[in-house]
């Protein structure tokens, strides 16, 4: 099985992410693959990686087969985009849970399948719509002669499994509490759910949004110019 550094893990996640939410916008100038791997919401960790390191990660997911350069007419600047379905051998639902998995670590059944709707496209042909998919999903990648993901012991407090990738072993440390895991404690001691993922996914739209205004913002500019 391919095995995958912690940047490496960042710069695929990130494509594979905006593939499926921007598409009008991809492949990805290093601009925006950058831009993409440091925003705030939909990420565990949140990173601060330049230029240099985002080209030289691209470079190394060139030679595991997971990425490649776009070579499209009349583009003056290089763009890439990734091959993570064929390299990996997986399904569409398959890639969108790993994506997610990868971008925001340990996540449950519930989680995921929340957070990976935005993945799966209406038209697609893929369903993440359920929790017996998802489940589905993640029980064929945890079945793999090299398994891609297992499943986490409940801890203390927890009200779900959560599932983690193995892709990059180091990426989120199984021991460490989920940064991200839907619980909060109330001064009584009990957990109450947090709509997290319906906040971020929220906010990952109205960020592709802007993108899209700017870009036809500067069109419109050259179009008057």
């Amino acid at each position: 099985m391919i095995v995958l550094t912690p940047n490496e893990c960042r710069v695929l996640g990130t494509l594979v992410e905006k593939a499926q939410t921007t598409p009008n916008q991809y492949p990805l100038t290093l601009n925006s693959l950058t831009t993409g791997c440091n925003q705030k919401n939909n990420r565990d960790p949140v990173t601060e990686l330049s230029e240099d390191e985002v080209l030289d990660t691209i470079d190394s997911l060139k030679v595991k087969g997971l990425a490649r350069e776009a070579m499209l007419s009349g583009s003056r600047v290089n763009k890439f985009r990734h091959v993570a379905r064929e390299a990996l051998s997986v399904s569409l639902p398959e890639l969108a849970i790993l994506t997610e998995l990868l971008l925001r670590g340990p996540q449950s059944v519930g989680e995921l399948r929340t957070r990976c709707e935005r993945l799966v496209p209406p038209g697609s042909g893929a369903d993440l719509s359920t929790t017996d998919a998802v489940q589905a999903a993640l029980d064929a990648l945890a079945k793999r002669e090299a398994p891609m993901v297992r499943r986490l012991e409940r801890r203390p407090g927890e009200r779900a499994e959560r599932y983690v990738q193995l892709l990059c072993p180091d990426l989120h440390p199984l021991d460490a509490s989920p940064a991200h895991s839907g619980a909060e404690r109330s001064p009584r001691g009990e957990y109450a759910e947090v709509d997290a993922a319906g906040v971020a996914a929220l906010l990952e739209r109205i960020e592709d949004m802007a993108r899209r205004i700017e870009a036809l913002e500067s069109r419109l500019a050259r179009l008057e110019g």
